[in-house]
């Protein structure tokens, strides 16, 4: 059930960085209350994950999924530039949340 709840975290996060643009500075109010609200919903998941999964192993899949999702979106929506250098990084990054994940699963 953890899973579960990590998947949901990481989806409220996604969404929340997001709309980060949009809230132009914190200056626009709705765009920064759905900001505010999945950074909120992000954590509660978070806080339920860290009950089963291992809090390193549940913070390196969340902030390395969302991070791969955030370069995604911004290449894909926000016509940010996807280069050799961020493919390298993301394929890094994977690495070491699959790494800590077969270490941490022999590990308790």
């Amino acid at each position: 059930m953890g899973y579960v709840f990590l998947l949901g975290a990481i989806a409220a996060e996604v969404v929340a960085t997001s709309l980060l643009k949009a809230t132009e500075g914190f200056s626009k109010l709705w765009p920064t209350v759905a900001v505010m609200v999945g950074y909120i919903l992000a954590f509660i998941a978070l806080s339920q994950v860290v009950k089963s999964v291992p809090v390193g192993v549940a913070y390196a899949v969340w902030s390395g999924l969302g991070t791969a999702a955030i370069v995604a979106i911004g290449a894909v929506f926000l016509g940010e530039p996807i280069t050799v250098v961020k493919v390298l990084g993301i394929g890094l990054i994977v690495a070491g949340v699959v790494i800590l994940n077969v270490g941490g699963a022999t590990a308790h």
